[in-house]
């Protein structure tokens, strides 16, 4: 029998056309799944031996290679973690045999609690699991390792508002912070927008204050787009109180702050009266504040360092405003009833000239 149950997990064992015995676990203890992982091997054996062909990439090989080129970037943690999630059920298939079906078959769809029932994931959480398979699969097919990537659409989720606050709140909010790197991190959101991740990795060296600027490297920007920062009287302030010549610049004990202190901002919020607020509100409420004033959105685009001018749009109707000079530009029947009128009042004194 060229498939046997063992332990509870399906193995294959076969003679491949070149004589060698091809024995080992199927990885799955799924009889379907088996035979059919079982079938497909030994195709591809046979197409190796009888046609010349090349020997199909592993998933360990395809992975192995990715994460070598996500090295050094900002959410490589995150994309290691998910590799090794689709590894479970991916891995004993080749790259050229992953489907789209093996993939949104295991998405995965619950959250796990020690003490808890398990949540469901949010469409946001999913499409993060299936942007990092997507990625590597459209590289394998770059390298020439699959012809075409398996089509994966993203999760719909629903259509959230954005959410942010007033100046007076924002004032309250800061406030109500005890503890300084905590308010001195709201105070810099609030005067850039900068992303968390960019606004606790901020060393020293980046900082310009002559300038009145703070260089972003590409490599800490979700673009992957290095920018210049401008730094205005809010930031300013902060950052020559804090001033240092190396190091991060929202140390604490000096070291790194990774993810700030959550329950501290949310009772700083409750102490506020703000509901419903985040820290990453705060770049929410820094954009929103720039569509209120008038800043153009290509312009916002540039200084938030948004990819696309998609991701800004969002804003756009805090501003109705930068409609109204171009509204009048173009007129049919208000501008024929003024030029009539206009030549009424030029026949009637050009008739009491004559009389």
């Amino acid at each position: 029998m060229s498939i046997r149950l063992r332990n509870g997990v399906w193995h294959v064992d076969f003679r491949a056309p070149s004589g060698q015995r091809v024995r080992h676990s199927a990885g799955t203890p799924d009889k379907k799944q088996a035979q059919e992982y079982h079938d497909r091997l030994k195709a591809q054996l046979w197409r190796q031996s009888k046609l010349g062909e090349q020997p199909d990439r592993t998933y360990d090989e395809a992975a192995i290679r990715f994460l070598a080129a996500c090295e050094g970037q900002s959410d490589y943690d995150s994309k290691a973690r998910y590799i090794e999630y689709w590894r479970q059920y991916l891995g004993r298939l080749a790259i050229s045999q992953i489907t789209t079906d093996d993939i949104l078959g295991n998405l995965p769809t619950h959250k796990t609690h020690k003490h808890k029932e398990p949540t469901p994931l949010k469409p946001a959480t999913k499409n993060r699991y299936l942007a990092t398979i997507r990625t590597m699969l459209n590289m394998c097919a770059t390298w020439g390792w699959i012809i075409k990537a398996p089509h994966l659409p993203a999760m719909k989720g629903p259509k959230r508002r954005i959410r942010w606050i007033t100046h007076e709140q924002a004032q309250r909010l800061i406030a109500a912070i005890p503890q300084q790197w905590l308010k001195d991190a709201c105070i810099l959101g609030f005067a850039t927008g900068m992303r968390v991740d960019v606004l606790y990795g901020l060393e020293w060296p980046q900082i310009n204050l002559r300038n009145r600027s703070a260089w972003i490297e590409g490599d800490q920007a979700k673009s992957g787009r290095a920018r210049a920062i401008p730094l205005k009287a809010d930031a300013l302030a902060v950052l020559e109180r804090r001033q240092r010549k190396d190091g991060y610049v929202l140390a604490r004990n000096g070291k790194r702050i990774n993810d700030g202190d959550d329950r501290m901002f949310a009772k700083a919020c409750a102490d506020a009266g703000i509901e419903n607020f985040r820290f990453h509100d705060i770049r929410h409420t820094w954009a929103s504040w720039h569509a209120q004033a008038g800043t153009p959105l290509l312009v916002l685009q540039k200084l938030g360092g948004w990819e696309t001018l998609d991701m800004v749009m969002k804003y756009a109707h805090l501003a109705p405003s930068h409609l109204e000079a171009h509204a009048g530009a173009v007129t049919f029947w208000s501008h024929e009833a003024e030029t009539k009128k206009e030549n009424g009042i030029q026949d009637c004194a050009l008739n009491a000239v004559a009389a």
